[in-house]
């Protein structure tokens, strides 16, 4: 369930008080355009930071480019799982889509949250993020159930040794939060889909890291070159008005592994 309201801050953390981070992306460029600003907070607080990208191979194209985003970023290497995205048959030619057999992809996943035990998991929402992108949807169902899967021995042993994350964000739009966005999206045949506000439980003030965001969004240089992608949207506007949209980056916390509380009865 989500936890109470909270605005984050506009300043750099402490790095005493920072966690490491995983974010679990669908696609190239998703990781830069809802988590871009935390992903650069984290790093210049010196916490690891990670990115798993579920879409795309390694060889393709886009690889090159999440490179220099996740550089960008300082958020090291891609983690490409290869799988081809639903909306495009480039992404991984002759590669099962992300709609292969969820216990499948799960596994992967654990993998690699047990090889990087970061103390937080960043992915996408249960709407597929203001689209509703399939690729989106299948990612926040995969990454929900390998957070829970990875603290457990017992499941998907040959995936390393146990590891639990203390909390899952999911990267999110609040009604009141889509502001400039929506008849952008609107205008190019895009649906708008946003949570109620009470599910956005998290505002986090971008502005210190939004020359990085910025600059990870534009290393996405094939989406930047396209007139529907957001990247592509976002580089076509005033830059007050694209500040202004991209500047707060919304989560709902959810929490993970045992939770502490009335031992003998079910409790809201």
């Amino acid at each position: 369930m989500p936890d109470s309201d909270e605005l984050i801050p506009a300043k750099p953390v402490p790095s005493s008080a920072t966690s490491s981070l995983l974010g679990v992306f669908a696609h190239p460029d998703d990781e830069s355009l809802l988590a871009g600003g935390v992903l650069a907070q984290h790093a210049a607080a010196h916490a690891r930071t990670a990115v798993v990208t579920m879409t795309w191979a390694p060889e393709s194209p886009r690889a090159a480019e999440l490179a220099d985003a996740l550089r960008a970023l300082g958020a090291g290497a891609p983690r490409m799982l290869g799988y081809g995205d639903a909306r495009n048959p480039q992404a991984s030619p002759g590669r099962s889509r992300l709609d292969a057999p969820l216990d499948e992809v799960i596994a992967a996943l654990v993998h690699q949250i047990r090889s990087f035990r970061p103390d937080v998991v960043v992915t996408h929402d249960a709407l597929g993020q203001l689209t509703g992108h399939p690729d989106h949807r299948r990612t926040h169902q995969a990454a929900l159930l390998a957070v829970q899967d990875a603290g457990l021995a017992h499941l998907h042993p040959e995936a390393g040794e146990p590891w639990q994350p203390r909390a899952v964000y999911c990267a999110t739009h609040p009604e009141s939060g889509v502001g400039d966005l929506g008849p952008l999206l609107e205008a190019v045949g895009k649906p708008v889909l946003a949570v109620p506000d009470a599910y956005a439980t998290k505002a986090v003030d971008v502005t210190p890291w939004l020359e990085q965001k910025w600059s990870a969004i534009l290393a996405h240089r094939g989406e930047v070159a396209r007139e529907r992608p957001l990247p592509g949207i976002l580089a076509r506007l005033p830059e007050e008005t694209r500040r202004k949209i991209i500047a707060t980056e919304f989560f709902t916390r959810l929490t993970t592994g045992p939770v502490p509380g009335a031992p003998h009865r079910l409790t809201a």
